[in-house]
């Protein structure tokens, strides 16, 4: 069962992508949404065993890099904020897969579409459910690269384009700092397993790093740098700027990845290694102040666009400066409950807001909606 929640996105990926003009465009809309609705069953049932009864689930699938002290395996852990994600995610995802098949009626390239759809759901799932960090990584760069073909989609659009590399670009720079926190990390733990990193804690308190040639506590550096992986994808100061602009792609794509999935992996990988950021009160500090800040700000500048979804976008912003701000006073059990709330009252409200697009022959701009 566990298995089939990971492997279903990926097995209508390729089927929409190898056999696409063979099913049709009605084959491949209900093939993929068939399959997200599966795996929101199943993660059903995996909340209700792990989350609900505490029977945490281990998958070993196989081995993937063996050198030295350095192991990674491809193995998955079940366990009550793993389920949680799993809910959050397949339960958007396949509301978005439905609407999506009415929304984009007409487009010629609606199985393309629909498979982009399914692939940055199968990269979500192993981000959310990986028991290690490289894996996590993997995950991490999978919906980067997802979103980048979402919100290119239309990519006669030259703004579409444009948006959708600034996206790139501007998490790469925060992806840079994610993946000098995983190479420290294993530098301090000599390995990636969250679990064993989370053991060796105690035993680490006092160990220092070199970075720049300044010494810092090992878990200072450890958790400003897995931070500064998710100023980049949840969207904080300074790199916040990348949001808003990727509202170029279609309003699906706004409500699966911009609003209610994609965005949260940062408040994700916070909550997860929570042990870690508690060892460093400095960074908790700035991890809080971050947040404010964001939250105010692009709250304030939201009050000032006239295009419906940037507003909407601002708006996410600000709700993830929240979920950051708590995350810093240590109330993670508060964000992960806020960060399920807003995926799903955000995704319709973008859903909501792609019907109103809709419905006013593709019209934004709020100043030339006098009914509404």
């Amino acid at each position: 069962m566990y298995f089939c929640i990971l492997i279903l996105p990926f097995l209508s990926f390729f089927s929409c992508i190898l056999f696409g003009r063979f099913i049709g465009t009605a084959g491949a809309c209900f093939l993929s949404t068939s399959a997200i609705v599966s795996a929101f069953i199943l993660a059903l049932f995996a909340f209700f065993e792990t989350a609900i009864f505490g029977s945490t689930c281990n998958v070993f699938l196989a081995e993937w890099i063996h050198s030295e002290l350095l192991i990674v395996n491809w193995s998955f852990c079940f366990d009550a904020l793993s389920t949680t994600m799993l809910i959050v995610v397949c339960g958007v995802s396949s509301f978005v897969h439905l609407y999506s098949t009415e929304y984009m009626n007409g487009d010629p390239h609606l199985i393309r579409f629909m498979s982009y759809l399914s692939l940055f759901t199968g990269f979500m799932l192993l981000l959310v459910t990986a028991d290690n960090l490289v894996v996590m990584f993997f995950g991490w760069e999978g919906i980067g690269l997802a979103s980048f073909l979402l919100i290119s989609f239309w990519h006669t659009r030259i703004q579409a384009s444009k948006s959708a590399i600034k996206a790139m670009l501007v998490n790469r720079v925060g992806d840079i700092g994610l993946a000098l926190g995983i190479c420290a990390s294993f530098l301090t733990f000599k390995s990636v397993d969250y679990f064993t990193i989370f053991a060796l804690i105690p035993c680490v308190l006092n160990k220092t790093i070199t970075f720049f040639c300044f010494e810092f506590q090992a878990l200072t550096i450890i958790s400003f740098l897995l931070f500064w992986g998710v100023l980049g994808k949840s969207a904080q100061l300074p790199l916040h700027v990348w949001l808003p602009d990727a509202m170029e792609g279609p309003t699906p794509v706004s409500a699966l990845i911009h609003a209610a999935t994609l965005v949260v992996a940062g408040v994700f990988l916070i909550i997860r290694c929570s042990i870690i950021f508690e060892n460093s009160e400095s960074v908790l500090f700035i991890v809080s102040i971050i947040g404010a800040m964001t939250s105010f700000i692009a709250a304030s500048t939201g009050l000032f666009q006239n295009d419906l979804k940037r507003v909407i976008a601002y708006s996410t912003c600000s709700q993830l400066g929240y979920m950051i701000f708590i995350s810093g006073l240590s109330h993670y059990s508060v964000s992960m409950f806020h960060l399920a709330n807003h995926a799903v009252f955000k995704a319709l409200l973008f859903l909501s807001a792609g019907c109103v697009i809709h419905g006013l022959s593709d019209e934004q701009d709020l100043r030339k909606m006098g009914g509404l």
